[in-house]
C-alpha cells in the first residue's frame, strides 16, 4: 500500500493511544488487517507501517478510518482518525457503524449520501460482508431507545452546527423511459418550503416538510418496481444529500423529529435496495445498517424489523443463508407477537427464504406454514404499515415459489409461481419478472423445455427494458441452467430471440 512522504513531526497522539491500549506496533497492524479483512479490504501492513506512522507517515485510503475503529473497540469510547493525528477520510467503511447517538447518526448517513452523490463509481466497489451484519443486528436488538431527538426547540438539545452544502438547489430529474409512463396517480416531486441554505442554518421542520418526503417515497419507490433501481437511484441519493440532511439539521420537537427520522429511516432503505438492485452490495449494506439507526431513533421498532427483513433478503440473493436466517430471527424476537399478521407473514417467509437457500426443507416448511396462517388471520380494517401493504397473496405465492425452486421441488414452484403471476399487479414489473424465471426454472426442472424457453425469453425481454443487475442476474442463473441443453431447438430458438433484443 503507498504511503504519503513522511512528515517531520512524530505522532504523539498515536504513540500516547498506543500505549493506553497496550498494543505492540505489530498488534496494531495485525488488528488492522482484520478490520480491513471484514470490509473487503487486503491490506497487510505490519510492524514496520505501524512505526513509519508513529514517525509521521499518513496512511492513506480509508485506513484511518479503520485504525481509529480498531481504537474505538479496544478502548471502549468513540475515537476519529483526528484523535490519533492521523488525515480524515472519506471513511466509507463506517456505513456499517450503529451510531452511539441521533447526532452521530446524522453525520454518519449523511456523509454516506455526500459521498455517494459524489463518487457512487467509487462507492459501488465496496465488497459486502457478512461479517458486518452481526453488530448493527445486536445493537437494534439489545439497545436503548434514544430518549430525545429534539433539536433547538425548548428543553431539546441545542442544534448543532451544520456541515456545509453546495449552494446549488437540488434537483430531481425523475423522468420515465421512452415508451413508459410514470405509474399513474403518483405525485410530482415536491418543492420544499424556503432556500437549503435557511434549512441548514436551522429552519423549523414542519409537518408539511414530512409528508414531502413521504410523498417522495412513493415516487421513487414506484419508479423502482417497474424499472428497476438503476433508474433513479442518483436521484433519489441527492434529494437525500439536498433535501432531507437539512431539515435533519434543522429544528424540531420531539414528536415530529421522531416522524422526520422515520421518514429519513424509509428512504435511506430505499436507496440502499436500489443500489441493491444494481449489485452495489457492499453501498446497499451500509444504507440497510443506517437505516435501521434511523429507526432506532425515530423509535418505529416495527419498521426496524422490516430493514433486518431487507438485509436478510440480500444476504439470501448473495447466498448466505445462515445469516439471512438470523437476522429474520432478531428481527421476530425485536418486534414480538404485537405486529399485526402482515408483518408476521412477512418475517416468517423472510426466514424461509434463508432456510431454502440452506436446502433445510423441514425449516423452510415450516416458516412458510407460519407465514401463511399469519396472512390467514389478517382482516379487512387491520392496522398495516405502509411499507407492509406490498405483503399479499401474490407476494407469499412468490415467497413459496422461490423456496420450492431453491429446495427443487420444482411442481410445487410452478403452482405458486403460477398463482403469484395470475395475482400480481402489472405495476410490479420486476417482481413479475423474478416470478416469471422462477416458473421457467420449474418448467425446466419438470422437463418442459419449449414451455421454459418461452417464458425465459419474455422475462429477458422485461429485463432489457429495465435498470437492474437483479434482472439480468435471474435471466443469467436461468441461462447457465440450460447449459445441459444447449444443442435443443426450444434452446436455440430462445437465445436467437434474447440476442435480437441486443
Amino acid at each position: 500500500m503507498t504511503e504519503r512522504p513522511a512528515q517531520r513531526t512524530p505522532n504523539r497522539q498515536l504513540a500516547a493511544l498506543i500505549a493506553e491500549a497496550g498494543f505492540s506496533n505489530a498488534g496494531l497492524a495485525r488488528r488492522v488487517d482484520q478490520l480491513g479483512l471484514e470490509h473487503g479490504l487486503d491490506l497487510r501492513y505490519d510492524k514496520t507501517s505501524v512505526t513509519r506512522w508513529l514517525r509521521g507517515q499518513q496512511p492513506r485510503g480509508t485506513t484511518p478510518a479503520l485504525i481509529a475503529e480498531v481504537f474505538t473497540r479496544r478502548l471502549g469510547r468513540r475515537l476519529t482518525a483526528q484523535d490519533l493525528g492521523l488525515d480524515a477520510c472519506a471513511p466509507v467503511y463506517a456505513g456499517l457503524e450503529f451510531a452511539a447517538t441521533p447526532e452521530e447518526a446524522i453525520d454518519i448517513v449523511s456523509g454516506l449520501w455526500r459521498k455517494d452523490s459524489g463518487s457512487h463509481a467509487e462507492l459501488r466497489k465496496i465488497a459486502f460482508t457478512a461479517a458486518g451484519l452481526v453488530v448493527p443486528s445486536r445493537d437494534w436488538l439489545i439497545g436503548r431507545p434514544d430518549e430525545k431527538v429534539a433539536r433547538g426547540e425548548s428543553g431539546a438539545h441545542p442544534a448543532q452546527p451544520a456541515r456545509p452544502v453546495p449552494a446549488t438547489p437540488a434537483r430531481v430529474p425523475v423522468q420515465p423511459r421512452p415508451g413508459k409512463p410514470l405509474p399513474p396517480g403518483l405525485p410530482p416531486v415536491p418543492r420544499q418550503r424556503g432556500s437549503q441554505a435557511e434549512r441548514s442554518l436551522g429552519q423549523r421542520v414542519t409537518g408539511g416538510d414530512i409528508a414531502a418526503l413521504r410523498s417522495v417515497g412513493e415516487l421513487f419507490r414506484a419508479l423502482d418496481d417497474a424499472y428497476g433501481g438503476g433508474h433513479a437511484r442518483q436521484a433519489l441519493v441527492r434529494y437525500l444529500e439536498h433535501e432531507c440532511e437539512p431539515m435533519l439539521r434543522g429544528t424540531y420537537g420531539e414528536q415530529t423529529g421522531r416522524r422526520l427520522f422515520a421518514a429519513a429511516a424509509d428512504l435511506t432503505r430505499l436507496a440502499g435496495w436500489t443500489s441493491y438492485d444494481i449489485a452495489a452490495h457492499g453501498l446497499a449494506q451500509r444504507y440497510f445498517v443506517q437505516a435501521l439507526r434511523l429507526a432506532q431513533a425515530a423509535g418505529d421498532r416495527a419498521y426496524g424489523s422490516y430493514v433486518l427483513v431487507t438485509m436478510s433478503r440480500q444476504a439470501v440473493y448473495l447466498g448466505h443463508g445462515r445469516e439471512a436466517v438470523q437476522l429474520a430471527r432478531v428481527a421476530q424476537q425485536g418486534i414480538g407477537t404485537s405486529a399485526p399478521p402482515v408483518v408476521q407473514a412477512l418475517l416468517q417467509a423472510a426466514e424461509a427464504r434463508g432456510h431454502g437457500v440452506l436446502g433445510e426443507v423441514r425449516a423452510c416448511t415450516a416458516s412458510l406454514v407460519r407465514a401463511e396462517r399469519a396472512l390467514e388471520g389478517a382482516r379487512p380494517g387491520d392496522e398495516v404499515p405502509h411499507w407492509a401493504r406490498f405483503f399479499d397473496e401474490a407476494q407469499l405465492a412468490d415467497e413459496f415459489g422461490h423456496c420450492h425452486r431453491d429446495l427443487q421441488q420444482f411442481r410445487a414452484a410452478a403452482q405458486h409461481a403460477e398463482r403469484s403471476l395470475q395475482l400480481r399487479a402489472p405495476s410490479y414489473a420486476r417482481s413479475r419478472l423474478f416470478c416469471r424465471i422462477v416458473l421457467a426454472t420449474a418448467r425446466l426442472g419438470l422437463g418442459e423445455l419449449d414451455q421454459a424457453c418461452q417464458l425465459a425469453a419474455e422475462a429477458a425481454g422485461a429485463a432489457a427494458e429495465m435498470r437492474s443487475v437483479r434482472a439480468m442476474e435471474y435471466v443469467r442463473d436461468f441461462e447457465r441452467r440450460l447449459e445441459p441443453y444447449k444443442d435443443a431447438a426450444p434452446v436455440r430458438g430462445y437465445r436467437d430471440r434474447v440476442a435480437a433484443l441486443g
